[in-house]
Order: structure tokens, then sequence, then C-alpha cells
């Protein structure tokens, strides 16, 4: 078995980071495996996902990132059980990531970390801001994989693409050896019901065999995603027979394959 980084990337909001995050968290858990959520994003949604309350920044990732931190993790048990573990978000990373900027190795912070005081999941979920700045360089240079949901709109579609390039070039300028491979595009928020959708759902896989990357099958839209994060449930608990609960399944074995390999 071997420890698998996975950072969920994206340079634009909404297109579902923390939905993936939660539902292949829960996804690897039900094989038996313990996986760690890392929440790297000031606006700490996975608070709301995993039934969490909000805590101070000295409990946060935020302050595992700041000089003052010697290995004690302050880690979070979700949704009932003990091998999903939450390093919950907190604003104050706002301000660390103008302070990595000036810090030495200010880049490597987060891949520093997880070295010196490494966290026993076989699994750690990365779930990033909005942004191409320091808190997801960080997240890249800790990172062995990548993972892009991709927003079914124009913009988000060629925003994606350009994080590729980012990737590519800050893996380059980081010296990362090797470079944190791409798993693929997640067509997320789905609806079938929408032209736009189905058109670019046609056009996805010429743009990711441009791109030499895999495309996942779709995480469909549905309002129960939304219901059951408003119960701070992933979907496979809070309506397990649900159909979207097996839209999940490729990417986690995927995941599952990453670990078991040696």
């Amino acid at each position: 078995m071997k420890q698998i980084v996975l950072s969920l990337l994206a340079n634009a909001g909404g297109v579902g980071k923390t939905t993936l995050s939660v539902h292949i968290a829960y996804e690897i858990l039900r094989r038996g495996f313990s996986v760690a959520l890392i929440d790297l994003d000031p606006q700490r949604s996975l608070d709301v996902f995993c039934g969490l309350e909000p805590v101070e920044a000295v409990d946060s990732s935020a302050y595992m990132l700041s000089k003052e931190f010697k290995g004690d993790w302050q880690m979070a048990s979700s949704w009932g059980e003990e091998k999903i573990e939450v390093c919950q978000g907190h604003p104050m990373l706002a301000e660390v990531a103008n302070d990595l900027v000036v810090r030495k190795r200010g880049e490597y912070v987060l891949a520093d970390r997880l070295k010196k005081y490494p966290l026993p999941h076989e699994l750690v979920i990365l779930d990033c801001p909005a942004t191409l700045g320091m808190l997801n360089v960080n997240a890249l240079a800790a990172s062995t994989h990548v993972l892009v949901p991709v927003q079914l709109e124009m913009k988000s579609i060629s925003g994606s693409a350009e994080l590729v390039e980012w990737c590519i070039s800050t893996g380059d300028e980081l010296q990362l050896e090797p470079r944190p491979p791409i798993l693929g595009f997640v067509p997320s928020m789905y609806d079938d019901s929408i032209a736009i959708h189905r058109q670019y759902l046609q056009q996805l896989p010429e743009i990711t065999e441009q791109l030499g990357l895999k495309l996942y099958p779709r995480i469909r839209c549905s309002n129960e995603f939304k219901n059951s994060s408003a119960h701070g449930l992933p979907l496979q608990k809070y309506r397990p027979a649900h159909k979207a609960c097996k839209d999940f399944k490729q990417i986690a074995d995927d995941l599952t394959a990453l670990i078991k390999d040696k």
C-alpha cells in the first residue's frame, strides 16, 4: 500500500470540487481504506458537507501551514466514521497564503508537512480554492495526483485547458520529480435536459484526447446533492439507492488501484 495525495484543482468556483472530494472520500472508505480531507479553501465548504461545526484558526489547516505547526494535526472525524478525518479550513487561510509568498520554501510547506509529519491515511484529498495562487501551488507540490472537475460551460472548459498548462508549467518551475499526473477531467453537474450540457459533453472526448487526458463519466446534477450536504452527509449515506451514487465508481476504482500499487 502507498499513500495517494489527490488535489482537486480548478481555476473557477462552483465546479463541484467539494462535492467530488466528499463523495470520492466516502467511496474509498467503503472499500476499506482510510481518508484524510484537508480543506485549503478559506470558504471552508467542507465544514458543511461533512456536518462539522466551524473551528478556530488554531484548529484548522491555517495553523497546519503556519510556522508554529509541529506535527499536532487537528483532525475531526466525520459522518460517524473513524477512518474519515478532516483538517478543517478557516478564513485565515487567505492571510496564510500571503505569508507563504515571502517564506523560505513557501511553495513546499504542505509537502514538507506531509513528509515530516505524515498522516496515516491511505488517501489524502486536498480540497483547493478556486484560484491558482499560493495555496494551489502548495497543493500541487504536495500531490501525487491531480483531478480536474469541469463544469459544462465554455468558460469552465477553456479554463480547465489553461489549468492543465498551469500544472505543467508550475510543476516544471517547482522541479517536481515526478510531476504529479492529472488523472483526468470530471464533467460535473451534468443536466441531460440542458442542450448546451449535452453538446459540450459530446465535445469533451476530443478535447481531452488532444490534452492526452482521461475523461471520466459525468457527475449528474441532482438536488439530492444539495439536500445531502444540508444534512452534512454524502449522498451515499443520505440516499444510498440514488442513481448518482454510482457516478463516482470509476474514479474510486482508479484510486483504489493506485493505493494498492506497490
